[in-house]
């Protein structure tokens, strides 16, 4: 599914109910942010991926009181413009991570009956003058 934008008018009387609506909102299933627009701060924009439009209205007509659904649509992506200087710099080296081995230590006896096991994380070098593990 596609980001989305979803704009909601609600008659909000004071920040009590103002706040009671974003909680409301953010709280949807799906929702990445949520914001007040417009003149008054009377409609809230939503923005998010799989978002129940519908279900958002109802929620906030439960919760608050008069919602209408003012519009849905898709995400407009902006994309950066791309400068002569910047499209000719080298990219930066990508360093690969390091892989940290893990050694398990098994122990018999357990309040469950069954063997259960400790992981412990070691550093890559093997010092040989540690005298402690």
């Amino acid at each position: 599914m596609a980001k989305q934008n979803i704009v909601v008018k609600v008659a909000m009387i004071n920040d009590k109910k103002t706040r009671k609506a974003l909680k409301i909102a953010v709280g949807v299933c799906g929702v990445e942010s949520a914001a007040l627009i417009g003149s008054d701060k009377d409609q809230i924009k939503v923005t998010g991926e799989g978002i129940d439009s519908v279900e958002l209205a109802r929620l906030l007509r439960k919760g608050v009181g008069c919602t209408e659904l003012v519009s849905v649509g898709p995400v407009e992506e902006k994309k950066p413009a791309v400068t002569a200087a910047a499209a000719t710099q080298t990219p930066a080296k990508v360093v690969p991570a390091t892989v940290v081995p893990l050694q398990v230590y098994p122990h018999h006896y357990s309040c469950y009956g069954g063997p259960y096991y400790h992981v412990y994380e070691s550093p890559c070098n093997d010092n040989p003058s540690c005298t402690i593990m």
